[in-house]
């Protein structure tokens, strides 16, 4: 017992690293022991172990510094120490990518590999999976069938494992071990019967037949192990998703029985499937009381399980989960944090408006321990709510207030006035209460980025409240108070007021000349610059540069510059035909999430823009004016996939064809396209691909020129893909000897439509004064009437053609969209349409106003 007794100075230290002082040319020096005759075991494994750690801290070795570890480590091959030799195989694995000629050891390896130590032969196969390339896979095929089958379950599982991760690589050469993974499927070790499921399901991925028959045929196989099960259950939820006829009915009855099933695991996943399924489910209340016997639970794992998929299904089928609504309250003081916020969240999705200021009440106490992230997603839950209850803004905006003011990082910080800024943008009747609360935060604001997206609201929403002037004290505070980037951020709501209301234009002025006092460059310049907007008394030269501003994308705007110096420097170049910065797109309302995610904001045109550049003279046809969604033109089981991707520029049209060859046995080379081209359109050229490998991605560009008139624009594009076939070996992925055989495989038409060329959005407040602005523009109108027979479908099927958002709808029975755009050649353009349902049918009545009338023309052609 002695070994085990630490006396009082290595309790005090026990918290401390012992490796986190190594060095590595120290290291280097200790490796050179293991070349000693006869070596100490426990000394190589302390020096083996060090190598490990100080390789998975990110230390990097060189070439020939891991080759000389790597062969000094083989010497220890001749030790019989057990915990050594583990840890060699371990070695070989983190030094087999960085080494040179690591292949040495294949046969040493192989010898443990068919050996008798079981100890051996499972860390053998892993080592020698990750260390063997592809051409040497086959000489250890006929072991590692052997392997799979083994009676040894810690074998067959390090087979299988090791099979799975060269399926990535040699996917040819792993489908010939299926039958002996089918049969190590009914293994009674749960880990070989769910590793083996997955290399059998992994092999058939691109096979819907061979998939469909493996479910149903294991969905009626007695398998033991519940990981298994849970793999099977998720396959079987997948097909009943992509398959919405009656065929998919055995696979939801399948998953409904494993909730009946003894493992917690299996009856947690289908539980999970079912809530997950997009297609309405049968039975989601058997799921729902599944999960509300887990946020029972005395194990704290299937109580966050039952509450995180709870908090899911609220946003599909709030009221299955309003059944749990006792259960999910006696989880808000629970210890664990996670399932508490989850519950509160949950609670505040499906809550009922009485029940609102109770629940405030509960929260309250409960949100003083947790972290910010968590704060950050019950303030997302309130967020919801205000929309969902507009007639509580009162509580709810006063709750958000207080949280407010609490201690908070500016992450929390901005979620609170993230809500706020939504429920006054929102709720009229919230506007003064919300305005009033942000007024107050940004007297004590300690973030710059902060105070300045609240002045910048301030100045866009004070002007239309009743009393305007009240919320100036607050701006004008900022001049006088606080840094320069808020200093600028004030000079420019307080100018936004002076454009918006003429009767406190007088006193706006007197601001903005103190501001040009200011010893900041910045706010001087913008006092000075909005001073002689505001005093030439032009309204549409005040609407344009105070009030309705367009905020270009700023990444696509520095590299239209860059462009635009290096090219043609003596031109002057047009702002308005950069892309704007993209608004928040109206999606589908996100599941409640332990920590939030930060959602990626790049633009499609950002996402396309370097890949554009491999085109000759891009840079003459101007910046991106849009890029489209990119449209399938082949299924998605066919051989070849194909998608369209349009890329509109001011004069040109790139037609970009994303390809993906999924046959292993073929290479393709020469890919381009054979365009049937619209009349009016003048194919310029074409960059084909070269090589189309197995499984990689390539790109075919087509270049074109759009037609003089706009109307000659809209048609559709017949499309066949060309190629040149060359059979090769699919373990290795090397073409056969020989110049292959042309062939062609035909694609869906691409159909350039008027959104396709058009930059839409909803207008703004100034609407009104905008379209009488444009009375003297060229107007065209026609009557359509619709298929439709509800004015609110109607609407939303008018704007997904125009590519509008649907923010531009407004009225009940009579429905409005109003919009405004830009021209693919700068034009702008304004769009009315008035849709009305009478007898059964809807009739729109379609308005177009624009400089140029062939352009107000085509609106109305593309919607006939």
């Amino acid at each position: 017992m002695s070994s085990f007794r630490r006396d009082k100075k290595e309790e005090e230290d026990g918290g401390a690293n012992m490796f986190q002082n190594l060095d590595k040319t120290t290291l280097l020096q200790e490796a050179r022991y293991f070349n000693s005759t006869p070596v100490n075991p426990k000394k190589c494994i302390h020096i083996l172990t060090k190598i490990i750690y100080l390789l998975n801290q990110g230390e990097k070795l060189t070439t020939q510094e891991a080759t000389d570890i790597f062969f000094a480590t083989t010497k220890l091959f001749q030790s019989k120490d057990v915990m050594l030799r583990r840890l060699v195989y371990l070695s070989i694995k983190e030094l087999s990518s960085l080494a040179q000629d690591v292949i040495i050891v294949t046969s040493s390896l192989t010898k443990d590999m068919t050996g008798k130590e079981d100890l051996y032969r499972a860390a053998a196969i892993r080592a020698l999976c990750s260390i063997t390339d592809s051409t040497m896979l086959q000489a250890i095929e006929r072991y590692m069938k052997q392997a799979i089958v083994d009676k040894n379950p810690a074998v067959s599982s390090a087979a299988l494992v090791s099979a799975l991760h060269l399926s990535a690589t040699v996917p040819d050469l792993v489908r010939r071990w299926v039958n002996e993974a089918q049969e190590a499927i009914m293994s009674d070790n749960m880990m070989v019967s769910y590793h083996a499921l997955a290399v059998v399901a992994g092999a058939r991925r691109n096979d819907r037949l061979s998939t469909v028959k493996l479910v149903t045929k294991l969905s009626r196989a007695p398998i033991r192990s519940p990981h298994a099960l849970c793999l099977l259950v998720r396959h079987a939820a997948k097909l009943a998703e992509e398959d919405n006829s009656e065929a998919s009915e055995p696979y939801l009855e399948f998953i409904e029985s494993c909730l009946r099933h003894k493992s917690e695991i299996v009856v947690y996943e289908a539980a999970h499937a079912v809530v997950n399924l997009r297609k309405s489910a049968r039975d989601l209340a058997q799921a729902v009381s599944v999960l509300q016997i887990f946020c029972g639970s005395s194990k704290a794992t299937l109580r966050l399980a039952g509450a995180r998929t709870l908090a899911k299904l609220t946003t599909k089928h709030p009221n299955a989960v309003s059944a749990c609504t006792v259960d999910l309250e006696n989880l808000i003081s629970d210890p664990n944090r996670s399932v508490a916020t989850l519950a509160v969240t949950t609670l505040l999705a499906t809550g009922a408006e009485s029940s609102i200021d109770r629940l405030m009440k509960q929260i309250s106490g409960f949100m003083s321990e947790i972290s910010d992230e968590f704060k950050i997603v019950v303030v997302s839950a309130i967020r919801r709510l205000c929309a969902k209850y507009p007639r509580k803004h009162q509580s709810l905006a006063a709750f958000l207030a207080g949280m407010l003011r609490d201690e908070g990082g500016v992450q929390y910080k901005t979620a609170i006035a993230d809500a706020i800024i939504s429920l006054v943008e929102e709720n009229p009747e919230a506007k003064e209460t919300g305005l009033a609360h942000l007024c107050e935060f940004i007297e004590d604001c300690e973030h710059t980025s902060l105070a300045v997206r609240i002045l910048h609201v301030l100045g866009r929403e004070g002007p239309k409240a009743r009393q305007p002037s009240r919320y100036i004290r607050y701006i004008y505070n900022r001049v006088i108070l606080e840094s320069g980037p808020v200093r600028a951020a004030a000079v420019s709501a307080v100018a936004r007021f002076g454009a918006a209301r003429p009767e406190l234009l007088p006193n706006m002025r007197v601001l903005l000349s103190r501001c040009q006092l200011d010893d900041d460059n910045e706010v001087r310049d913008r006092a000075i610059y909005y001073s002689a907007i505001l005093d030439s008394d032009d309204q549409e030269l005040i609407n344009d540069y105070i009030i309705n501003v367009p905020i270009p994308n700023m990444v696509l705007l520095e590299k239209s510059l860059q462009n635009h110096i290096n090219t043609n420097p003596e031109d002057v170049f047009n702002i308005d035909s950069v892309p704007t910065a993209e608004e928040t797109k109206e999606t589908e309302e996100a599941s409640v999430q332990i920590e939030p995610r930060k959602q990626s904001v790049a633009s499609l045109e950002e996402q396309y823009f370097d890949q554009l550049k491999i085109i000759p003279g891009i840079e003459k046809f101007g910046p991106t004016f849009k890029t489209c969604q990119a449209v399938d033109l082949t299924e998605s089981e066919t051989e070849y996939r194909v998608r369209c991707v349009k890329h509109i520029f001011a004069r040109h049209l790139v037609l970009q064809f994303e390809c993906l060859n999924t046959l292993s046995d073929q290479l393709l080379e020469k890919v381009h396209i054979r365009l049937d081209t619209v009349p009016g359109y003048i194919f310029l050229g074409e960059v084909a691909c070269e090589q189309l490998p197995y499984d990689k991605q390539g790109s075919v560009f087509c270049i074109l020129e759009f037609p003089e008139n706009p109307l000659d624009t809209l048609g559709s594009f017949g499309a066949v893909l060309e190629f040149v076939v060359r059979d090769c070996d699919p373990t290795t992925g090397l073409p056969d000897p020989g110049e292959g055989y042309a062939d062609t495989y035909p694609l869906e038409e691409i159909e350039i439509g008027c959104a396709d060329q058009f930059r839409t959005r909803a207008v703004g407040d100034d609407w009104e004064a905008s379209w009488e602005r444009a009375a003297s523009a060229h107007e065209s109108c026609d009557t359509f009437g619709l298929s439709q027979n509800s004015v609110g479908e109607a609407a939303i099927a008018v704007c997904e053609h125009l590519n509008l958002p649907k923010s531009a709808i407004s009225g009940d029975a009579v429905k409005e969209i109003r919009g405004c755009g830009l021209w693919r050649e700068g034009a702008p353009v304004l769009i009315r349409a008035r849709l009305l349902a009478a007898q059964g049918a809807v009739t729109m009545q379609l308005t177009a106003r624009s400089p140029r009338e062939d352009i107000a023309t085509l609106l109305l052609a593309a919607v006939g």
